[in-house]
This record gives structure tokens, sequence and C-alpha cells, in this order.
């Protein structure tokens, strides 16, 4: 683990809320050295979703840790570091799934294209997340060309789930519900509550065999909802 870094920028780690150990409290780490090279487990599923087998991509491959990460942030010099011990301990794959917020910083004020830079003269591969700002253009972090930047993709697989009406329109959706078995009754009463410019609209109806009827106000409100949580 390593954190002179985060110590010379807080002080002394306050070991009553983050665990000055290679304890990953976290689960980020986990995932992804479970990714990287995760052993294979049959019968894996999200709450009985996509059900089948579950593997990382080198199974027979081996995982050094190295913690760099804690209660608020990653610093330059504890991941400078943790790159150059992992090139000392003879590794042959460095994956990194840390980058910095926003714009990719210039090569030479980015700390993990300078380790990633020296990694790759002793022969390591440095393999690094995209990050997580997209997906604009110039949201990706991680580019300098020596490194192998992955970032997030699409799956074959869908988990959808139909909303039935009282009037028997159906609406497709997706859901990863994971609660008790939904029963074919149906929900008399809907009651919507919107906030619109501080003014809390709030109507109710019964869904029957006739379509749902809604004031402009609300059916515009509702809409606009829908948008921002889009």
């Amino acid at each position: 683990m390593f954190y002179k870094g985060y110590e010379a920028s807080h002080g002394p780690m306050d070991e009553s809320k983050e665990a000055k150990s290679p304890r990953d409290t976290e689960g980020h780490g986990t995932h992804t050295a479970s990714t990287a090279a995760g052993s294979l487990v049959a019968n894996a599923s999200f709450y009985q979703f996509a059900k089948g087998e579950a593997r990382g991509m080198a199974i027979k491959a081996r995982i050094a840790a190295y913690k760099i990460c804690w209660k608020d942030g990653c610093f330059d010099s504890d991941i400078l570091a943790a790159m150059d011990q992992a090139v000392a301990d003879g590794v042959h794959v460095i994956s990194l799934s840390v980058g910095a917020n926003g714009y990719a910083p210039h090569y030479l004020h980015d700390s993990i294209a300078i380790g990633a830079f020296g990694a790759s003269e002793h022969g390591v591969l440095v393999s690094c997340s995209a990050g997580n700002s997209g997906p604009g253009p110039y949201t990706a972090v991680n580019i300098a060309p020596w490194i192998l930047t992955v970032g997030a993709s699409t799956i074959d697989r869908e988990f959808p789930a139909d909303v039935i009406l009282g009037d028997d329109r159906v609406f497709g959706g997706v859901s990863l519900y994971s609660g008790n078995p939904l029963t074919d009754s149906k929900f008399p009463w809907f009651i919507p509550v919107i906030v619109v410019a501080n003014t809390v609209i709030q109507e109710s109806w019964t869904i029957k065999k006739s379509p749902v009827k809604l004031s402009s106000a609300t059916e515009e409100a509702t809409l606009e909802l829908k948008k921002e949580v889009q």
C-alpha cells in the first residue's frame, strides 16, 4: 500500500475512518481485479438476472494488488511509487482504473502518463480506464499513446419490463427489480407529486378503462421531469 503522499497532504491517517492496510474497503479494486483475472464462477447472476458463467479475462493470471487510493483521493506520488514498485516486482501488465476528472491533463503533468511511459520502457503493458466523464468530445482520459485506454461498451442482452395500464396500453421498458414477485392485480390509485418553480402540484386519478386525464400544468411538468431524469 502507498500512502506517503496522502499523509504528506492530509497528515496522519485517521484509522478510525479508513483502513491503513491493503484491505479493499470500497470494493473498487476487488471489482477491477476480478474483471481482469477473476476465477471462473458457475451459475452466477445479479439478483437472478443474466444467469451464467462469470470469469475474468485471464483466469490463470496471478494478481499483485497495490493500494493507492484513500478516503480523500489518490495522490500522484503514491500512484508513481506503486507503478515503480510493480515494475520492480516483475509484473507483465499494470491495470489501472484511476484517472483525472474531466479533461485529460498534458502528458508532462499527468502522473499516470509519466509512470506508464517508464513502465513501457521496461516492457510492461499499462492498461487504463478512459474515465467516467463521457460521452462528449475530449472527455476520455489516460490517452497517452503508450497506454492501452479502455472504455465501457454495451452488452448483447436486455432486461425487458412492461407497464400495463388499466386501459390495456403497454409501455415497454427495462428493470432490474429484485423484490417479491409482482402479481397481476392492478393498482387503482396513483398520486404524482411534482415541484415546478418551488410550487408543489399534486393530482390523483384512477386508472380505469378510459385514458388517464391530466391537467395541462401537471402534464407539462411531468414531461419536463422525465427529460431531466433521462
